[in-house]
């Protein structure tokens, strides 16, 4: 078993800090480094990649379960280098058996994750508020997790079970699960698609642990935009934002596209843009160029 990880520096124990320090804890989805760094910026603790993110934007396909442990790595040490806060990382139904998922757990730790979640629909899956959706069994989803808890080597890795159930075997179904997973080694629950507030407080009440429930606020969806006020009097102690930036970006650049194209000219749409400057900003560029100048000073 490794042991090379700090675990009071890891990004597992900062994740876990992050919980106790905000109420609930908004975790902001990022797609890329650049998108991350812009999160930090203004005062997100935690990071989310996306499965959904990982599909569309990194290589244009739906969130069927077609991409693999090695996408999301790769778009994992992307964000992981370049803004130093813990990302929760969507693995889906974990690519595989035990062995696949153990092999993920460690490369998620060793590339900088802090958190990961993953679900119990059929590999075949859907997005979570989609209709026709089929789950595991309860068995065989605590397999799943079973073998995550094995393989973690940073006991401050965090493990969250996502349950599909309510769409399937209801409310009493899912918080059956959820119990059963907590039971099996979960840190947390993601209860997908939730349409009201009283039944993350049920979920709450029944599993009575601290940080235990995660709720996914993602746009357009069956789960209304409920406000963090309500979701921590609902007993949430997370709130995930998958994709709002993105869905942002897609639109902001659909459109500078469809101007460009007609008008031949991009003033039109010029106030919807970054800056050079705020760039710049971002990536602290002149503190770059500035490196570079008392490198090669002597050059000149």
């Amino acid at each position: 078993m490794l042991t090379n990880v700090p675990v009071n520096t890891s990004p597992g124990a900062r994740f876990r800090q992050a919980l106790r320090e905000e109420s609930p804890l908004q975790i902001m989805g990022a797609i890329n480094a650049y998108t991350a760094l812009m999160a930090k910026s203004v005062g997100y603790k935690a990071l989310y990649l996306a499965g959904a993110g990982v599909a569309n934007a990194s290589h244009g396909l739906p969130d069927l379960g077609i991409t693999t442990i090695n996408d999301v790595l790769i778009d994992l040490r992307r964000i992981s280098d370049a803004a130093d806060l813990p990302v929760l990382v969507d693995v889906d139904t974990g690519f595989g058996g035990a062995y696949s998922i153990a092999r993920l757990v460690r490369g998620l730790i060793k590339d900088g994750a802090g958190a990961m979640h993953m679900e119990d629909q059929v590999a075949l899956k859907r997005c979570g508020h989609r209709p026709g959706k089929e789950i595991v069994t309860k068995d065989e989803m605590l397999d799943r997790i079973k073998a995550a808890v094995d393989a973690r080597y940073d006991e401050n890795f965090v493990i969250v079970a996502r349950t599909d159930a309510l769409a399937i075997e209801g409310l009493e179904g899912a918080i059956d699960r959820a119990a059963a997973y907590m039971e099996a080694g979960a840190d947390m629950i993601f209860a997908e698609a939730f349409t009201e507030l009283g039944q993350y407080r049920t979920l709450a009440d029944t599993l009575n642990r601290p940080h235990s429930v995660l709720a996914n606020i993602t746009e357009f969806s069956k789960t209304p935009n409920f406000t963090t006020d309500e979701l921590r009097d609902a007993g949430v102690s997370a709130a995930l934002y998958p994709l709002s930036a993105a869905r942002a970006m897609n639109a902001a650049a659909l459109r500078v596209y469809e101007t460009i194209r007609t008008q031949r000219t991009q003033k039109d749409v010029l106030e919807i843009m970054q800056t050079r400057e705020e760039l710049y900003g971002f990536l602290d560029y002149h503190a770059y160029e500035r490196k570079i100048d008392e490198l090669f000073a002597s050059r000149r």
